[in-house]
């Protein structure tokens, strides 16, 4: 098989370079607080907070104002379950999967910079174009991973992945780094804090945008195989048979499943956790934009160097175990926070610098871990029931910290339930037989796993 050249590798690390503004500045930092206070000025909340019973009413269903951000992200990766296994299967049967890419990524950029209109009371509005960045965002990014196992090989993987990963960290950090300029100067340049998240929400967009076209300039579409041209009629709707075929398909790979489903539970676990731990700082630890934003900017280029340090441990005592042991670190993690007291910018940072150290590593090694399960020419099918749980995508940890809000009206409650994941998803990993699991698929393991 032909791999890649060093010029279209760097052109795939800069789709991660480009998307990566979306989950940090959108999912991480500002929407969430953003909408949040969109919702309250719904409700008629006082400056002081919203009391207990204060509640919007979105399809005339009654929620807390700090449930809705949580329930949106929830709502839209359930309709991610439908969508992104067949835009995979798409991708799998398209000659022009970049072209697929491309139309996805600029429809969420579009959206993402659309919010420059969600001001007053529209939180219907940032909820719904939340909904379609999303999903777009998870569709194009499917196209985007199915490229790995063309541009590297299994020994190459792992590092190739990890690459990537770290680039994108350091492209959404330099945006984010141009926002925190913003929010430190907001009374310089005359600007509200609500401004100030507002314009950064567009910059998100705008940036995506921009950069996708590298990739586009840089990857090759390339040939589909001979079965696939062959069965293929109209893409969509063979697209929806392949999907119904894919899971079908799944029993006879059993270990890719398990290896799957602990997956989608852990990561779901780390998802929820950078999607709400700016909503977690603001409302329970009571720490102004000032602390969370520079954090969240720390953790975005310790995320970088983190990546590549599990890269090289991956190197070292192979990539199954470093995800092990990342899983353990991020159950700490959640402890750390739930004890956390209130207004303690210095612990904040403390547990942030934790996060960035174990984050971009445990998500890169687990997409080079699936790449190695995954049967030659299914990649696109098979990264579709992958991306249900990527970059900025969960919904079982929003929709349990959402319900656990909702029910008790504390945060911390709330971010304590998120333990079960990273236990739930340790143990189903811990019985995958990587190297028997590889095999399975018709592939060859790694040196080290």
């Amino acid at each position: 098989m032909e791999y890649s050249s060093r010029r279209e590798r760097v052109g795939w690390y800069f789709y991660d370079w480009a998307n990566s503004a979306f989950p940090t500045t959108v999912v991480t930092v500002f929407l969430g607080p953003y909408l949040t206070s969109i919702a309250e000025t719904a409700a008629n909340c006082p400056d002081a907070g919203c009391p207990d019973d204060a509640a919007i009413h979105p399809l005339g269903i009654a929620i807390a104002p700090g449930s809705l951000f949580p329930y949106t992200v929830s709502l839209s990766v359930f309709l991610t379950v439908f969508v992104l296994p067949v835009v995979g299967a798409i991708a799998d049967r398209s000659p022009r999967k970049k072209q697929l890419m491309a139309l996805f990524a600029y429809i969420g950029a579009t959206a993402t910079v659309g919010m420059l209109f969600l001001t007053g009371d529209r939180y219907l509005l940032g909820a719904g174009l939340f909904l379609l960045a999303n999903i777009t965002f998870g569709a194009s990014v499917v196209v985007y991973n199915s490229f790995l196992p063309q541009i590297a090989d299994e020994q190459d993987r792992d590092k190739v992945s990890s690459f990537g990963w770290a680039w994108g960290y350091l492209g959404g950090g330099t945006l984010l780094l141009l926002n925190v300029a913003a929010v430190l100067m907001k009374d310089s340049l005359g600007m509200s804090t609500g401004e100030v998240a507002r314009y950064s929400l567009v910059s998100a967009g705008l940036w995506w945008a921009g950069f996708t076209t590298i990739p586009l300039l840089t990857l090759r579409n390339r040939p589909v195989a001979a079965l696939d041209v062959t069965q293929r009629g109209n893409l969509v709707t063979d697209g929806f048979r392949q999907l119904w075929s894919t899971l079908k398909g799944l029993r006879a790979f059993p270990l890719t499943l398990l290896f799957l489903v602990a997956y989608l539970i852990y990561n779901d676990g780390i998802q929820t956790v950078i999607s709400l731990a700016s909503q977690y700082g603001t409302e329970e630890l009571q720490l102004s934009d000032d602390v969370l934003v520079p954090t969240i900017l720390m953790v975005q280029f310790l995320a970088f160097a983190g990546a590549l340090l599990l890269g090289r441990l991956a190197k070292s005592i192979g990539a199954w175990k470093t995800v092990l042991v990342s899983l353990v670190l991020w159950t700490v993690v959640i402890i750390v926070a739930f004890f956390m007291p209130a207004k303690q910018a210095v612990l904040f940072v403390i547990l942030g610098g934790g996060i960035g150290l174990v984050l971009g590593g445990s998500q890169a090694l687990s997409r080079s871990l699936f790449s190695q399960l995954i049967p030659k020419g299914k990649e696109g099918e098979y990264f579709g029931l992958y991306e249900i749980s990527d970059k900025g995508t969960s919904w079982l940890g929003p929709l349990a910290f959402g319900l656990a809000y909702d029910l008790t009206r504390s945060y911390r409650v709330a971010i304590i339930v998120l333990v079960v994941f990273f236990i739930a998803g340790f143990v189903l990993l811990l019985f995958v037989p990587m190297r028997r699991a590889i095999e399975a698929a018709g592939n060859t393991p790694p040196a080290k796993l």
